[in-house]
């Protein structure tokens, strides 16, 4: 070929639709090669020389295109699509944990403070009825009925909260924690 023209294009579209395939090695970007080719040729028809090869113009100007479609891939880096990162961006709301938190610690703190101490001692730090006993210098059946009146009066506490807040999950729930092991 060799005049420039649309009729002329026309005819080296299936030849650049391959040379495209080759390229990419996939039919949608192959596609997406040869309309970007055929855009590039016509926007700079007015560099084609007449009297050379319309075909061997357009293969260089699809192998530019390819190489800089290549190299801003390259910058870019790895494309993920949206959805494969998005479920990943979604938090669970935590309010009603808060708020049960809230409401615990608040019948938590309306306890004495031997019975906050022994709850302390059991449930958050760990200890064994004996070693609370000793160091707090009574029976280990004293540990036992102490813990067990303060587990009562703090599962008391939490029911008459519970109950104040109508459609709210039980916060007495929060109390497990506290529950014997």
């Amino acid at each position: 070929m060799n005049t420039f023209g649309l009729d002329a294009l026309e005819t080296e579209i299936p030849h650049l639709r391959r040379y495209a395939r080759a390229l990419t090695r996939d039919a949608s970007r192959a596609d997406d090669l040869v309309q970007d080719c055929l855009e590039r040729g016509i926007s700079r028809s007015q560099q084609f020389t007449a009297g050379t090869n319309l075909r061997s113009w357009l293969f260089t100007i699809m192998h530019n295109v390819h190489i800089d479609n290549c190299r801003k891939q390259k910058r870019r880096g790895e494309t993920v699509p949206v959805e494969d990162w998005q479920s990943g961006m979604a938090v669970e709301a935590r309010q009603d944990w808060i708020m049960e938190l809230r409401d615990f610690l608040n019948c938590f703190n309306q306890l004495k403070a031997d019975e906050r101490h022994i709850l302390k001692l059991i449930a958050i730090d760990g200890l064994q009825y004996e070693e609370v006993a000793e160091r707090l210098g009574i029976a280990t059946g004293t540990v036992k009925s102490r813990l067990f009146r303060a587990r009562r009066k703090l599962r008391e506490l939490e029911t008459n909260t519970a109950s104040r807040r109508p459609g709210d999950r039980d916060a007495a729930a929060a109390s497990e924690l506290l529950a014997p092991m």
